[in-house]
């Protein structure tokens, strides 16, 4: 599966989030063989949970799966830049690389703000892939937000 494939997954997630009343980002997890291992999107409003974003539904939901927390080798793509406590979940599960699409300068955790996943001081790096349909998945948030704005 291509980025760009599993972007359009994730996407697909970030829409369902908006549509529950959620922030829209969608995540999704691809083993090493680019099989599907977990998708998750944002569910903080519909279940009151401050840690219920989407890349953390995603990786619990590919831990189940694998049986296991170490999600070495792994792809995690997301529609938005992780931030500080999704990129911390990200180097502690061991994921081999994230994938995102819009990048956050408010509380971007792999590149924007911060960068949590290329800190050689930690006990793991994760390789990033910044922008794939980056226009795409801003819009999503664009269109959430300017909605919000108008009730």
């Amino acid at each position: 599966m291509t980025d760009d494939q599993a972007m359009e997954l994730a996407m697909g997630e970030a829409r369902a989030a908006g549509r529950e009343g959620d922030v829209p980002v969608g995540a999704v997890v691809l083993g090493t063989d680019g099989t599907i291992l977990g998708m998750g999107r944002n569910a903080r409003e519909r279940h009151g949970d401050p840690t219920a974003h989407a890349e953390i539904r995603a990786l619990q939901a590919a831990a189940a799966i694998l049986g296991t927390w170490r999600l070495t080798g792994t792809t995690l793509v997301v529609t938005l830049e992780p931030c500080p406590m999704c990129a911390g979940a990200l180097v502690a599960a061991r994921v081999g690389r994230v994938v995102f699409g819009a990048t956050d300068p408010k509380a971007g955790a792999c590149g924007s703000l911060y960068n949590l996943c290329s800190d050689p001081r930690l006990n793991h790096e994760v390789t990033i892939t910044p922008g794939v349909r980056s226009a795409d998945c801003g819009e999503l948030l664009t269109t959430f937000f300017a909605e919000r704005r108008d009730r």
